[in-house]
């Protein structure tokens, strides 16, 4: 009889306290966190320098933002107008869903295939280098129609007990949706493309709202708390708090990004990447974990519109620099991540290789 194997279980109020980690969490030696890394010294943008429209504070943030997404696609933003006090409560609202027993967290639980509610370190979907983090995922819209739907989700999946931390949350999703406005108009600027291109682009755009939780772990040195990726999103709008963790990988290393009070990070993911034909990068960043403090951040992912074709704009095209990605739209690529292949530092360019694939597959079957 061969023997069964006990699938693993990522239950925070016990796995934190193990001195002995479960092999599943145990990363490649190639792959496990490094000691004395550099620090990154990403650029902060003054959002509010920049919406007052001097020019040289203008022309320094678009220089900045420019010469960062080309080289790695990282940096961070201040005077955001955010009112601290609401970072602050999206932080501390943590503590009452993270706080739960894992049997009334499952009651978010995502299901296979789907892109929405809480996991427990991927234990169901994976069986070898599983983060070390738990997470929930709700999506947000900014069309009119679905203006509490972030709320509805805490009401309907959670509870009545619930409803006044959706009724937070779908705020907080609003005010940095905002945030992500300006965002673009910085870098349709800075891409030459113009102030209003991006923002149109993204006009009804949707977003996922993730809660990232790392416990502590008593062996942090054989794990990570997310493995190097990319986001396939199109622009990422991260809130952390001071504990630090995030690293990015920049000239063939990894660096750590010291934690700047009152800031939120921007990146540049897969979907973005390609809209503006591979001119910005896609940043490869990943977490790691302590054996003495639990991290929290709060992740904003914005994507376009499920009808939007992202299709580079033709002033990014040129005889210098040809057309690298097909046209997709978000939807299609989200399912690939949830059905086909694992988010890693690679997603994109297995994404593009699928739909050449499904392409002449479809030709084939056409007689062409």
């Amino acid at each position: 009889m061969p023997q069964q194997t006990t699938p693993v279980v990522f239950d925070t109020e016990v796995i934190q306290y193990q001195s002995n980690i479960p092999s599943p969490f145990i990363w490649p030696d190639d792959e496990k966190p490094g000691s004395d890394l550099p620090d990154l010294q990403a650029p902060a943008i003054d959002l509010n320098g920049f919406l007052s429209g001097d020019p040289s504070i203008v022309a320094e943030s678009i220089h900045a933002v420019d010469e960062s997404c080309k080289k790695h696609g990282f940096f961070l933003i201040v005077n955001h107008g955010v009112d601290p006090e609401l970072a602050a409560k999206a932080h501390d609202y943590f503590d009452v869903f993270f706080g739960m027993k894992l049997s009334e967290k499952q009651r978010a639980q995502r299901k296979v295939g789907a892109s929405w509610g809480y996991t427990s370190s991927f234990t169901g979907r994976f069986n070898s280098k599983l983060p070390w983090k738990e997470t929930l995922s709700v999506r947000y819209s900014s069309e009119s129609q679905c203006s509490t739907i972030v709320e509805d989700y805490f009401v309907n999946v959670l509870g009545e007990d619930f409803r006044e931390m959706g009724t937070f949350y779908q705020e907080y999703s609003e005010v940095v949706n905002k945030v992500g406005n300006v965002v673009l108009e910085l870098l349709g600027l800075s891409l030459g493309v113009g102030r209003e291109y991006f923002k149109e682009f993204y006009k009804g755009n949707e977003a996922i709202l993730r809660w990232n939780y790392y416990p502590f772990c008593q062996k942090p040195d054989l794990t990570l708390g997310t493995g190097p990726h990319r986001d396939p999103t199109s622009v990422t709008i991260l809130h952390q708090d001071q504990v630090g963790g995030l690293e990015v990988f920049v000239d063939e290393k990894w660096h750590t990004v010291t934690p700047v009070p009152g800031s939120f990070v921007i990146n540049v993911g897969d979907t973005f990447m390609a809209l503006c034909n591979g001119i910005y990068k896609s940043c490869k960043h990943r977490a790691v974990v302590n054996n003495k403090t639990a991290r929290k951040s709060l992740a904003f992912f914005i994507v376009p519109h499920k009808d939007r074709v992202v299709s580079a704009p033709a002033s990014l095209i040129s005889a210098d620099s040809p057309r690298l990605y097909p046209d997709f739209t978000w939807p299609t690529l989200l399912e690939f991540t949830q059905k086909k292949r694992r988010a890693d530092l690679s997603t994109i360019d297995a994404f593009v290789d699928w739909i050449k694939q499904e392409g002449g597959e479809k030709n084939k079957g056409q007689g062409n």
